[in-house]
């Protein structure tokens, strides 16, 4: 039995409208620019349906989609946009691969992260949200447009670069830690 246009979309929305929202939230800070993202994202979504050839998984498509709609959407202000994290998110640690040293940063200063995270250049910035949402190097390939191997290079430097800045920033807190508690003794 063959599933026509508008179940096939609703299904896909079902199963993938969480993470659109996220890649929403992700690319742009404000609440409605958001939702009207989401909404650019659904009629992308709708119009390249009947191109959708199943090469890849529906979700990494999706992610394609959405991804491709984001950057469009937000156009030249995206390297000036900042991407916003939330401690909730599961993936978050994967930046870091160190769940201790996650957990004291994510108490101590989810911001310098945040900072961090925006500094980056688009397509790293695209990399990193994907790498949030638990994406495969595989899929993330497929969506960027880059070979695994490329993927896996650029993540790892990213990974890394984050890592030493926010080692540079505590170790800087650290620092300033003593001089702070001295001024206002």
């Amino acid at each position: 039995m063959k599933v026509n246009k508008e179940e096939q979309f609703k299904q896909i929305i079902e199963d993938n409208g969480d993470r659109i929202m996220r890649i929403c939230r992700y690319y742009n800070p404000n609440s409605e620019d958001q939702k009207d993202m989401y909404q650019e994202i659904l009629i992308n979504i709708w119009k390249s349906l009947d191109h959708f050839r199943g090469d890849s998984k529906i979700s990494t498509w999706v992610y394609r989609v959405a991804v491709n709609t984001s950057l469009s959407y937000t156009g030249k202000v995206f390297r000036q946009m900042k991407m916003t994290v939330s401690r909730e998110l599961e993936n978050l640690h994967v930046l870091l691969e160190d769940e201790l040293l996650l957990k004291q940063q994510l108490e101590n200063d989810l911001e310098a992260l945040q900072t961090q995270l925006n500094l980056l250049s688009v397509i790293d910035k695209a990399l990193i949200s994907l790498v949030l949402e638990g994406l495969s190097t595989r899929e993330i390939a497929n969506v960027i447009g880059l070979t695994e191997s490329n993927v896996r290079v650029k993540i790892h430097r990213i990974k890394e670069e984050l890592r030493e800045k926010l080692s540079e920033t505590r170790t800087k807190n650290k620092i300033d830690e003593p001089v702070k508690q001295i001024q206002n003794d």
